[in-house]
């Protein structure tokens, strides 16, 4: 197949699965067309039949705000065209799956054999969750999803809760995110550990943009529970919004000089891998990509009960879930992990073993099994 995919090239989870599958689709013989305002951050080796084509946006006087939604369009409508794709896949309702119907208008504007591609749309999140629900984006969102010619979301959380909030004329197709196994394990790394830990402290870790949901200033006070009654350290892996009050939050507590602020890092692996417990006490999560890839690593993980989050945690087996304004439970749930050799060691096994049902080669494909139940409903 010839498949178009879309997706924000930044870091964050939408973009990790949106390249991981490209990359994994290329592998299996499919040629695989990026189309994005820049490349995505994990497309960082060289493959014969993976393209990109970066979306040129005008900078003109006029324009407080470049219409990238229309740039976008236009860069869809030409790929499409020029490569013959049989479909074009977003990830990210807003505005990706506007920009691919507005598109198809252009080609079907000039009569183009091309203009009968098929569009799919996964959404992440907080396409619905949050902006989508904003009344600015409500009917652009619900135009995109019915004028789509399949839809699939990352957990069955998120499944619903656009059915409730959209009632789009598709059916959706759930399909969950997923991480090469092969990649992401256990690795030896008592080097870096020595660098951030002393021998007798556990390593904390935190993995996210740093934005409101993800209540890094929440995970500051969690972990300051935790300093008191063991000796660890605190790794906040990312950037964004929540850092600056994060950091003075830390400064305030008297834990600074134990909360290591590492800002965006490429060698998760290796920090995964140094780590006891991973802190996660988002507001919401309709998947929670960065706890699977903690699980792989032999990571248990302490979450908020939110989201698609107890589809992939199992409760006091590889992990905890707690209510999300209940942050002194999961502070008082981490102290017992980690004082309690064998129980960690356990819920370390479960979690590496809970993992492999999200393995790459179980879940990509499922999307091409997909692709092909959409070409071939369109044909009968």
């Amino acid at each position: 197949m010839k498949i178009g995919i879309t997706c924000y090239p930044t870091y964050g989870g939408s973009g990790v699965v949106a390249t991981e599958l490209g990359k994994a689709l290329a592998v299996n013989g499919h040629t695989v067309h990026f189309i994005s305002y820049a490349m995505p951050f994990r497309l960082n080796e060289f493959s014969s039949n993976i393209y990109y084509h970066e979306v040129d946006i005008s900078n003109y006087p006029l324009f407080q705000y470049p219409p990238y939604s229309i740039a976008l369009a236009s860069k869809m409508a030409d790929v499409i065209s020029f490569e013959k794709l049989d479909l074009l896949h977003v990830h990210y309702a807003i505005p990706h799956a506007i920009s691919a119907f507005m598109a198809k208008e252009m080609l079907k504007e000039k009569n183009d054999p091309n203009e009968d591609f098929k569009l799919i749309t996964t959404l992440h999140g907080t396409d619905i969750t949050l902006i989508g629900q904003e009344p600015s984006m409500l009917e652009a969102v619900k135009l995109g999803l019915n004028r789509s010619d399949g839809i699939t979301a990352v957990s069955n959380f998120l499944k619903e809760k656009t059915i409730n909030s959209f009632s789009p004329v598709n059916d959706i197709e759930v399909i969950p995110n997923f991480i090469d196994t092969g990649y992401f394990y256990k690795k030896s790394c008592d080097n870096y550990r020595k660098v951030f830990a002393d021998q007798n402290e556990r390593v904390i870790i935190h993995i996210s943009n740093f934005r409101p949901v993800k209540r890094v200033k929440e995970i500051v006070k969690i972990f300051y529970d935790i300093n008191q009654a063991i000796p660890s350290v605190l790794l906040l892996v990312g950037d964004g919004p929540e850092r600056s009050e994060a950091e003075h939050i830390a400064r305030d507590l008297g834990i600074y000089h134990k909360v290591k602020f590492l800002g965006r890092q490429e060698a998760i692996v290796e920090l995964l891998s140094i780590s006891d417990l991973m802190l996660m006490p988002s507001r919401t999560e309709s998947f929670g990509l960065a706890a699977l890839e903690a699980m792989a690593c032999g990571v248990p993980v302490i979450a908020s009960k939110v989201g698609g989050l107890p589809e992939l945690i199992e409760n006091n087996k590889n992990g905890c879930l707690h209510e999300v304004e209940n942050i002194q439970e999961m502070a008082e749930c981490a102290v017992s992990i980690l004082k309690d050799i064998d129980r960690l060691k356990k819920f370390s096994l479960s979690a590496v073993k809970r993992s492999k049902h999200y393995d790459a080669q179980k879940i990509v494909p499922q999307y091409e099994k997909y692709y092909q139940k959409i070409l071939e409903k369109t044909k009968a």
